[in-house]
């Protein structure tokens, strides 16, 4: 049976501990790291979408639009590799960033990691808001880009060791849900600014200094977790942070298991190499796979280029930033849903659910966009029809909200022993990152090339992505973090990866060698 346990390893614990205001306030700070990412996601789809901005910085696809020619093919107008340079740049500077912000966590702590990330961001920003040509624009996305890296690198790991394992699903949450709201504001700010009659993309590039300075401040304000405190060999404060966070002394089992695993984390002097062994399989497939397949459901193509997109189906300006203000809408309100239940029902209940109602929106939207486009991509698409298509968007936005996009972000970081988690979040990141990069870069191009078969093409990486969660991902809810192990030990495939060591309390330092 798929998840099903096929070695008895014991009972999870069960450790003492409640949501305390103090925990609660500390995620909420913490998970604004994600309005960072989510506004820059949020904001690029708008801007690229403004005529001012392209005939500053992108004539020729100003000139593709038909405002100076006569083009009608629908899908390619759009299409310009400078344009998903713009795009796309911040995602590779956040993929290498995310490598020096692995260390930057583990010796400095989460969050020093996530000041760092947002004072770079708030550089990034200033410079985007004052560009006067294409090399300031690419440089302040790069800078954007390093701060994501170190935001997305810290965030969920910060949140995942700060909430009591019964909780962790949904106050890790936070930060998908916090990304989601930096979706919202910035399709907001691009609908005003757009109004404005001239320097709209100017304000809507540089208000990204507003998440970025809340993410700074708020840093500094943070506690460092337990975890973080015991790996730089702060025992004592260690401990009183433990019994500040879980609202009670009764914090020795807990404390004790993250002491065991805090000493074995200790032993292993090259994580990047010890990942790769046999007993870690699991983690690091799962790391590489969830974030490959969330870019492939498709998202990003809606989150980066809605109204992009939305003109493209022969929405007006105003239609196509309102259709993505609605679509973001949907986005944070679904957010609830996953906070809600991922506890209750757990992970594999939401990615498998989610997954269905994805792949049936995604085929009805490729249907009704080729019934009116077809491949020439000339015609048009009355109202009645587009409202369908926003309708069945809305409906795939709602299914990612509460399935793979919060989801994509808690399992990584709940999976990973202490000894190499920060390598394990470095390489959930740069992977995550490496495929929004390719995403972004090529999507224009697909669009223009694959048509209406676009979304085809995406509903099929659904169902493969939905088929490897029913088999190999284990369910991971009310498991606390150090107790992680059992869990891939009773799965029916991952649990022949897992020696009887690792269960009992054992760490290997090499192949070959073993210390319990």
């Amino acid at each position: 049976m798929a998840g099903g346990g096929i070695v008895s390893t014991g009972p999870i614990k069960n450790y003492s501990g409640r949501m305390t205001a103090f925990v609660f306030v500390s995620c909420v700070v913490g998970a604004t790291g994600g309005l960072i990412f989510g506004y820059d996601l949020g904001i690029s789809g708008g801007v690229t979408s403004m005529n001012e901005f392209l005939l500053k910085f992108f004539p020729s696809v100003y000139k593709k639009m038909g405002a100076e020619s006569g083009e009608e093919n629908q899908y390619c107008k759009f299409d310009s590799a400078l344009l998903t340079s713009f795009t796309s740049s911040l995602y590779l500077a956040a993929l290498v960033a995310s490598f020096f912000a692995s260390s930057v966590t583990r010796i400095f702590g989460r969050k020093i990691s996530m000041m760092i990330g947002g004072a770079v961001f708030l550089a990034g920003s200033i410079l985007n808001g004052a560009a006067t040509n294409l090399a300031m624009l690419i440089i302040g996305r790069l800078l954007l880009g390093v701060g994501v890296g170190f935001g997305n690198q810290s965030v969920p790991m910060y949140l995942s060791e700060m909430a009591p394992a019964h909780l962790r699903g949904a106050l890790n949450i936070g930060f998908q849900l916090a990304v989601t709201l930096g979706i919202l504001v910035a399709n907001l700010v691009n609908f005003g600014t757009a109004k404005m009659k001239e320097n709209g993309w100017r304000w809507s590039l540089a208000l990204a200094a507003v998440p970025a300075l809340l993410m700074t401040v708020g840093s500094l304000l943070l506690p460092d977790t337990p975890n973080s405190l015991i790996e730089r060999g702060q025992k004592d404060n260690a401990k009183k942070m433990l019994k500040k966070i879980r609202g009670t002394d009764d914090v020795d089992e807990e404390y004790q298991d993250l002491l065991d695993a805090s000493e074995k984390s200790m032993l292993v002097q090259h994580p990047w190499r010890n990942i790769l062994q046999r007993r870690y399989r699991p983690q690091l497939v799962l790391a590489v796979a969830i974030p490959f397949f969330q870019q492939l459901t498709g998202i990003n193509v809606i989150m980066f280029y809605a109204p992009v997109l939305f003109k493209t189906l022969g929405f007006g300006d105003d239609a196509s930033l309102m259709s993505a203000v609605i679509t973001g809408l949907v986005n944070m309100f679904a957010t609830f849903v996953s906070i809600a239940t991922v506890d209750k029902y757990g992970r594999r209940f939401l990615f498998l659910q989610g997954g269905v109602q994805m792949l049936i929106s995604q085929v009805l939207i490729g249907s009704i966009i080729g019934m009116k486009f077809g491949t020439t991509g000339t015609g048009s698409i009355d109202k009645g029809y587009a409202d369908l298509v926003l309708l069945f968007m809305c409906l795939y936005v709602a299914a990612f909200a509460w399935s793979w996009g919060p989801l994509a972000w808690l399992i990584p970081s709940e999976i990973f022993p202490l000894e190499i988690r920060s390598a394990g979040q470095a390489i959930n990141v740069s992977v995550n990152m490496l495929f929004t990069f390719i995403v972004a870069q090529i999507f224009l191009i697909l669009l223009c090339h694959l048509k209406f078969g676009l979304f085809f093409f995406f509903a099929g990486w659904v169902i493969v992505m939905t088929f490897f969660i029913y088999f190999f991902l284990p369910e991971t809810k009310n498991v606390p973090i150090e107790e992680m192990t059992r869990v891939w030990k009773q799965h029916w495939f991952w649990g022949k990866y897992i020696p009887d060591e690792a269960v009992t309390g054992g760490v290997q330092l090499s192949e070959g060698k073993t210390v319990a």
